[in-house]
């Protein structure tokens, strides 16, 4: 049902040009409006996934309410669109959302052709692949002559076709309008592998009847870094949500909790006053309260309280921070100085 309301608005919405003027105007919107509206996946776990209440958890869903808490010192003021891969850029190109939020891949094309911005990343990623156990595949190197279940409108057809070309190894095709319907056909062996997102398939895995029958295969076969999309020529907008990323970033390296926020506001610490508002007018710089950083951490926490609560080594999904580690850590997660 929630899909099918996305889609009726995003039916009204297409063919809707923003204009520069419009773009900029992105935040006085959203208060005029009172809430923020996040493009969201239909339903990945860990990611963006409603329950049967109609509360939505994951990584991007907690971010979108980071957003809101800088915002209005309230991350409940968030209306979730959930938005299938195919019709999730044009939402947000027509003014549907005024963030996307839903395990988008940064890439040139998207940069430069559909007039969008990827302000962060909040997930580094990887394409994979998942095979059930019985095969005895474990490398993708076994997966010659294999077809492989995909789904429609995403960048995993190219980086298949990259893939077995430049290793010479044959395979077929088979494309889905909608996730569930892709892994129901892998589940019922009308391919042989599941193609996504390697963080995608960890979530999608938890669906099967047995979990454990299953296996993500060790190979990555492209590069994938994930994060929040707004549209082109806003660049206040923009300067928000990459600073929001920022914000959740620092605070995990300078050890600024949810649980402490309340205690490190009367810390010396001139990098962490300059966070938390304390000194400096940073959040005027943007249009938010001096405090918009504090408000996020209060209500949502750390980058890596985020993280592990969604897909971390505390949840189901039990994914390993890797890649998304701080830089400190020998990761790729890297906040850009307050200062």
């Amino acid at each position: 049902m929630r899909t099918a309301v996305a889609s009726a608005t995003l039916a009204l919405a297409v063919g809707v040009l923003t204009t520069g003027a419009s773009a900029q105007a992105t935040l006085n919107n959203i208060r005029q409006k009172g809430f923020l509206t996040c493009g969201s996946n239909t339903g990945l776990a860990g990611f963006g996934l409603p329950d049967a209440q109609g509360d939505w958890t994951g990584l991007d869903v907690e971010f979108c309410r980071a957003i809101a808490a800088a915002i209005f010192d309230d991350p409940t003021k968030v209306r979730f669109i959930p938005l299938a891969a195919k019709e999730r850029f044009t939402a947000l190109q027509a003014g549907v959302v005024d963030v996307l939020v839903r395990n988008a891949t940064a890439t040139m094309s998207r940069d430069t052709q559909l007039g969008l911005d990827f302000p962060a990343i909040n997930f580094f990623d990887g394409q994979g692949f998942m095979v059930s156990k019985r095969l005895g595949i474990a490398s993708a190197s076994g997966l010659n002559g294999a077809s492989i279940c995909t789904q429609q409108g995403t960048t995993t057809e190219l980086n298949l076709a990259d893939y077995f070309r430049s290793h010479g190894m044959k395979y077929e095709v088979v494309i889905f309008a909608t996730p569930d319907e892709t892994f129901e056909a892998y589940e019922t062996g009308r391919c042989d592998a599941l193609t996504n997102d390697s963080s995608g398939l960890h979530s999608v895995r938890q669906k099967a009847l047995d979990p454990d029958d299953h296996l993500v295969l060790p190979e990555i076969i492209s590069k994938e870094p994930l994060g929040p999309a707004v549209r082109h020529g806003d660049n206040q907008w923009a300067d928000i949500v990459r600073w929001t990323h920022s914000a959740m970033l620092n605070a995990e390296e300078l050890g600024i909790t949810k649980a402490n926020v309340e205690q490190m506001r009367n810390s010396t610490n001139p990098e962490i006053k300059r966070l938390l508002g304390t000194e400096g007018k940073f959040g005027e710089a943007v249009g938010l309260t001096n405090d918009w950083a504090y408000r996020i951490i209060k209500h949502v926490g750390n980058y890596g309280e985020s993280f592990e609560r969604s897909v971390g080594e505390n949840s189901r999904l039990k994914i390993k921070r890797g890649q998304n580690a701080l830089w400190t850590k020998r990761g790729l997660q890297y906040g850009l100085p307050i200062r």
